[in-house]
């Protein structure tokens, strides 16, 4: 099966940074777009990045200038860098994987989820 791991998330102040790291393993015969998506509590799952196998980005416009997607095909890893946090930034971070398995299903993997918290 195919398993995806995040991790870098943590607390920190406002105006901060956080780096988030997200790695695919398993039976991938191919990986197509990887993102990050943002869920706080009572709020809907959105879209905050995305980067296609292409290597073109798109990101929400609530981060768009302070966050950058990025990708290491060679690792199937994908990060998120994130600079001048913002309170309004917390919440779980979960990373997608759309991906091919080895078996030819093609499908969009989720993690398990990161907690990123910023103070005020």
């Amino acid at each position: 099966q195919v398993h995806v791991v995040e991790s870098g998330g943590g607390l920190v102040q406002a105006g901060g940074s956080l780096r988030l790291s997200c790695a695919a393993s398993g039976s991938i015969s191919s990986i197509n777009a990887m993102g990050w998506y943002r869920q706080a509590p009572g709020k809907q799952r959105e879209l905050v990045a995305v980067v296609s196998s292409g290597g073109s980005t798109r990101y929400a416009d609530s981060v768009k200038g302070r966050f950058t997607i990025a990708r290491d095909n060679a690792k199937n890893t994908v990060y998120l860098q994130m600079n001048s946090l913002k309170p309004e930034d917390t919440a779980v971070y979960y990373c997608n994987v759309n991906a091919v398995a080895a078996w030819g299903r093609r499908n969009d993997y989720w993690g398990q989820g990161t907690q990123v918290t910023v103070s005020s």
